[in-house]
């Protein structure tokens, strides 16, 4: 149940902080809302150990700006190849070493969101690879230098003490 109020607090935490309308009436309907989505979130089982990692917060900021950096960089470097030509792309497969479908998730969004580069397909087996869209063979490099996947899987890892609860 701690996971169901919590989920509820960050959802109208983050509703409160995208709203700026904080007239009685709104506030009430996203606090109905909120609570609505955390008990439907309940009721089909979202909650639990993945669909809400709390293991991972206290790693999570250190990670959101790593990659805030990441995607700043890549937009310039698109910005770059956009106005003065020179986009070389390239499709390669590079392999996911997560060990949960959010890790997987986290990993593919997290090259996708950073310009230049998308996450086309997952394939999903013992040893899971993505096949990567660069812009140009320098993001390519970027992936493959394994250094996301080094840190979503560093982002996933459950310590060993709570790996048992």
């Amino acid at each position: 149940m701690m996971r169901v109020v919590l989920l509820f607090l960050i959802l109208f935490a983050g509703w409160l902080l995208m709203s700026g309308h904080y007239t009685p009436l709104i506030t009430s309907l996203g606090v109905l809302s909120c609570a609505l989505c955390a008990w439907l979130s309940w009721r089909i089982g979202a909650s639990d150990h993945e669909g809400l990692p709390t293991h991972i917060f206290a790693r999570l900021p250190a990670y959101l700006l790593w990659l805030l950096r990441e995607i700043i960089m890549s937009n310039i470097a698109t910005a770059k190849i956009i106005l003065f030509g020179g986009a070389k792309p390239e499709i390669f497969e590079v392999s996911a070493s997560q060990h949960t479908a959010a890790g997987l998730a986290t990993y593919a969004n997290s090259i996708t969101l950073t310009p230049g580069t998308v996450t086309i397909d997952i394939h999903e087996s013992a040893s899971s690879t993505f096949i990567i869209h660069a812009l140009h063979s320098d993001f390519g490099d970027d992936v493959r230098s394994g250094e996301m996947d080094r840190r979503v899987t560093g982002l996933e890892d459950v310590p060993k003490a709570e790996a048992g609860s």
